[in-house]
């Protein structure tokens, strides 16, 4: 009971800063950023109120922002697949008792420490190293940049997702193993009624990452592709950043397409919570 009272007694004092700094620099900047979407500004301090006009340049005044949001879509569903796929797998196969197991989670997980920037000139060099033989670089075609994130994309969070695979698949109990294994259940059926439905909490952390990490890509596309052909392959925090620092006097419209990029960004990660965490109560 003592110790009940003390924290209750010292928690505000823990509290407190932390608190103090995610309102002083998440919360107030968040409601002027939303406040300066309605206005024409250079800065903060020569804002004029025009209500919902930047909301409606961000959609009519050109199609590079209703482009960069199918773009990005498309990206992130393939991405999602892709990742995941190759993540489970690859944990699958590092928890079958390999030899030199730990070297290769090692190995699979270091290109999620390189920074995104250095990692899409690194593959802009490879892939234009590849195409050269063609005699055309990634830039040529939309699909070249697109499969060029893709491929990035993938090598850079799969080995993350696997390390969350594989402590999904540890924490599945032995006994039901070996009770499947008596039984006579095949691979396949363990895997998809054992396996799969037991890692269903570690599925939606995975889908999640992989979700917010696809559909908020900056800097891999700005050093990978900067969007080229023609804005083509921009995806939507690309296309929010040449809006806001490349076209004077379209700050007000940059911020809009960032409020509408947020809610975007919120709306896909709650619906997608919200079905696998239905599948995780249903299994």
């Amino acid at each position: 009971m003592e110790r009940s009272d003390s924290i209750k007694k010292y928690f505000p004092i823990f509290v407190l800063p932390t608190l103090i700094a995610f309102v002083l620099f998440f919360i107030v900047p968040f409601a002027m950023g939303i406040g300066l979407s309605f206005a024409k500004f250079t800065t903060i301090t020569n804002a004029k109120f025009v209500g919902f006009s930047n909301y409606i340049k961000a959609f009519t005044s050109d199609n590079e922002f209703v482009h960069a949001l199918g773009f990005t879509s498309v990206f992130t569903v393939v991405s999602m697949i892709t990742v995941n796929i190759f993540a489970f797998a690859l944990a699958i196969l590092l928890t079958k008792g390999i030899t030199g197991t730990n070297i290769f989670r090692s190995v699979f997980f270091l290109p999620n420490l390189i920074g995104g920037i250095v990692l899409g000139y690194i593959w802009n060099l490879l892939i234009n190293g590849v195409l050269s033989i063609f005699d055309v670089d990634i830039t040529f075609k939309a699909s070249y940049g697109f499969w060029g994130l893709v491929i990035l994309t993938n090598w850079q969070l799969i080995g993350y997702m696997m390390v969350i695979y594989i402590a999904g698949l540890q924490n599945i109990p032995t006994e039901l193993l070996e009770a499947a294994a008596i039984d006579g259940a095949s691979p396949l059926t363990v895997l998809f009624k054992i396996k799969i439905p037991m890692v269903m909490p570690s599925i939606t952390i995975c889908m999640f990452l992989t979700l917010t990490n696809s559909f908020k890509m900056f800097d891999q596309n700005l050093a990978l592709t900067a969007g080229a052909p023609q804005n083509t392959t921009e995806m939507l925090a690309l296309n929010i950043y040449n809006t806001f620092y490349g076209r004077p006097g379209w700050q007000g419209v940059g911020q809009a397409k960032a409020v509408v990029f947020f809610i975007i960004v919120a709306f896909i990660a709650f619906i997608q919570l919200k079905v696998t965490n239905k599948r995780e109560i249903e299994q």
